[in-house]
């Protein structure tokens, strides 16, 4: 079982309902700061109790919660929260390192409210959701319905700060805004 992070190489995804949202960079242009950001990531969650539950985190990828449904039912799915992550293993127990980026970035900023599916435990789901988003790789990241992409595309936007804006419209303030003001205010 490979651990891929979101993009696959030499390929630009079709992606149901258009291309993700983040322009890309090239990729010898993004492969070091991706690398040296995901394992800054990395140690930041094993240093802050990365396997702690967080508050209002639903892991749902268990009890048929996907497996071998129609794309109207994983267009549900992924409808039914604002923040929607397909991931290899838990938001508490990580089974990949671009799963656990994921779930550090979304604590990095404060999001606690999202579903969580486990493909690990549900192949159909697994292959399911890559037909679905037309985009071959897991961990997936789904904001108000819409796919956004994998590891790389959510690192993109938190580097860029595209990532606060997205939170914005749905309704959910980055706790890096507050970060920020208490530091602006010392």
């Amino acid at each position: 079982m490979g651990c891929s992070g979101g993009r696959a190489p030499g390929r630009l995804p079709g992606v149901r309902g258009g291309e993700p949202r983040s322009r890309r960079r090239s990729a010898a242009a993004m492969s070091g700061s991706l690398s040296r950001a995901a394992a800054a990531l990395l140690r930041w969650g094993r240093g802050a109790g990365g396997g702690l539950r967080a508050p209002g985190v639903r892991a749902a990828g268990s009890g048929g919660d996907g497996g071998g449904r129609s794309a109207a039912q994983l267009d549900t799915l992924v409808k039914k929260d604002k923040v929607v992550v397909f991931l290899k293993g838990t938001p508490e127990q990580p089974q990949c390192g671009f799963s656990n980026a994921v779930v550090q970035i979304l604590r990095l900023h404060g999001v606690r409210d999202y579903a969580a599916y486990n493909v690990l435990d549900d192949p159909q789901l697994r292959q399911g959701i890559k037909d679905y988003s037309n985009w071959p790789t897991i961990p997936q990241v789904y904001l108000n319905g819409e796919f956004v992409g994998g590891c790389d595309i959510l690192l993109q936007m938190h580097q860029n700060g595209d990532l606060v804006e997205e939170l914005k419209k749905l309704g959910i303030r980055s706790a890096l805004l507050d970060e920020k003001k208490d530091q602006d205010s010392k």
